[in-house]
């Protein structure tokens, strides 16, 4: 099966990387052939013949493949809702990908049809402007102001191979392109505004995003290998809200604050270090994080892997949609003021980067999170890469905050506050994002949620919807974090606490499957039979909330 990912993962990435232009049918033409050739070509394989690892890695491919094709279809149709409000961008698309065929019209007919492509964006432009119920909703605008922005490079592009290369274009079309690329401008704001509903940049009401609905949140689960929808996570997400409250509850009374645990969380904040400390607060974070999982032999860290990463901090553009720390190849990224930074911005940065929630966060960015997980994926089952799920890249991490909450890493009550925090984080984003998607919560609902059930600053609290909402992250992204640690959490109870394995053994196995859906490690680790049809049936909730009662 290695022998079929490797040649697979290489055609596939070639021919997205060619095939690139946005809205483009063509595109979907073309993968779509490539992915009913590989389903055939699948088909033919023996599985029974095939060892364990050979197949999982069928199994892998096959599930691919399935919601490969679901999503040229889901794009297919979006492209045609899109086109019926810019019927102009196909025009775009079909001048660039004729460009790459190495055709030449004459200039004259390239200036009739960009004359055109102007006069059609200003009917659309009308379009958008109908505020009556025959005009597009502020999703329909969002959409196609987002397909208008990937579009507006390729039609620059597509100009300068004309002007700059052959000047006898430069004569016919300059006047005319500048015409038409005036109006996409144009239209561009007025969609933006639109979808805003009218909202100034900085408004909450500015966040807009794009729900996918529940038939693509389905197919999306089938595809991460979960037997259960959307509600049921949603569910799992505010039982595990419900003991995180309770126990900041137990924390605030400790601190003196008695059962108001947004007090007991305002006096966490204010424990900050100084503008320029945070460096180096959070590299003696990160030593200790380190130190503690491998004197516990509770995983394998090789001396290369605790050598090669370093701190550096966000700007403060970037702490627009990531207000706290991250990870970004062998980097420890942390959030702090800014000299940039207004008074406002620069002590919402400090509040929201305290010692304790940053205490509680390091490790899951460094080791024994995101930096191990990636340093060990590189160097165990790499073919897998193209199946990387964050049910295991982002449960993995958010496991190791539950597993050692539960080995005492906290040292009182304001480091168990710290870790609340991020755990009813968690929790949270379960609940907003898929609400979202299934068009229960707008995104001014979203802000305000994390604010009363997580205690976010509402800077720090629009920053993550912001990243939520976006088309940078899969839709379940945010469900992520919390259910795969779930998952782990189930599945060390079945190898660890019965006996079959110790901590060590069990945490270098899962790592050395790479980033896959957890049902698949667990049929690994437990040697459970695969059938060529299998289906995700794992429920894991009861093993994962045993002795842990959030209801």
């Amino acid at each position: 099966m290695r022998r079929l990912l490797e040649p697979y993962a290489a055609d596939w990435r070639s021919l997205c990387r060619f095939y690139d232009v946005p809205l483009s049918c063509q595109r979907l033409q073309r993968l779509s052939r490539f992915n009913d050739a590989w389903r055939q070509r699948l088909a033919e394989v023996d599985f029974a013949a095939l060892d364990g690892d050979g197949q999982v890695d069928y199994l892998l491919l096959r599930n691919h493949l399935d919601h490969e094709r679901f999503l040229l279809q889901l794009q297919e149709e979006r492209r045609s809702e899109v086109a019926g409000l810019l019927p102009a961008l196909g025009e775009i698309t079909d001048l660039e990908e004729s460009r790459r065929a190495m055709a030449h019209p004459a200039p004259e007919l390239l200036a009739q049809r960009l004359s055109s492509l102007a006069d059609s964006v200003e009917a659309s432009r009308r379009r958008v402007g109908q505020v009556d119920a025959s005009g597009p909703s502020r999703n329909e605008c969002h959409r196609a102001a987002r397909s208008l922005e990937q579009l507006l490079p390729v039609f620059d592009s597509w100009h300068r191979h004309y002007h700059d290369f052959k000047p006898e274009y430069r004569w016919w079309t300059g006047q005319p392109f500048g015409r038409a690329r005036k109006a996409l401008r144009r239209c561009l704001k007025d969609l933006r505004s639109r979808a805003r509903g009218g909202a100034g940049e900085d408004s909450p009401r500015s966040l807009v995003g794009d729900p996918i609905g529940r038939r693509a949140l389905e197919a999306a689960l089938a595809h991460e290998m979960l037997p259960y929808g959307p509600e049921d996570l949603v569910r799992l997400g505010e039982r595990e809200l419900a003991w995180c409250t309770r126990e900041m509850e137990r924390a605030s009374a400790e601190l003196g604050y008695g059962t108001n645990w947004r007090h007991a969380l305002n006096h966490v904040k204010e424990r900050h270090v100084a503008v320029g400390q945070q460096d180096l607060l959070v590299a003696r974070l990160a030593r200790e994080a380190i130190d503690f999982v491998t004197t516990r032999d509770l995983v394998t860290v090789d001396d290369l892997c605790r050598e090669t990463w370093y701190v550096d901090m966000i700007d403060e553009k970037g702490q627009q949609t990531l207000p706290y720390q991250g990870y970004g190849g062998q980097r420890l990224l942390a959030s702090y003021p800014t000299a940039t930074m207004d008074p406002a911005a620069a002590l919402t940065s400090l509040r929201s980067n305290n010692v304790h929630f940053s205490r509680a966060v390091t490790h899951h960015e460094l080791i024994p999170g995101h930096h191990l997980q990636a340093y060990v994926a590189e160097r165990s089952r790499e073919h897998r890469g193209i199946f990387a799920t964050p049910f295991l890249s982002e449960g993995w991490c958010v496991y190791w905050e539950m597993l050692l909450w539960d080995l005492g890493y906290a040292r009182g009550p304001e480091d168990r506050v710290g870790m609340l925090f991020w755990r009813m984080h968690r929790c949270a984003r379960i609940v907003v994002s898929l609400r979202f998607h299934l068009g229960e919560m707008e995104p001014p609902d979203m802000v305000d949620y994390l604010i009363e059930h997580v205690g976010h600053e509402r800077e720090a609290a629009e920053g993550e919807v912001r990243r939520y909402i976006s088309d940078d992250y899969p839709p379940l992204y945010q469900c992520a974090y919390l259910i795969g640690a779930l998952q782990l959490r189930a599945l060390r109870r079945e190898c660890v606490d019965s006996g079959r394995m110790s901590d060590r053994v069990f945490h270098d196995a899962v790592l050395r499957e790479n980033a896959i859906p957890i049902e698949l490690i667990r049929s690994r680790l437990l040697a459970l039979p695969l059938t060529r049809d299998f289906r995700p049936s794992w429920r894991f909730e009861a093993s994962a909330f045993e002795g842990h009662d959030g209801t």
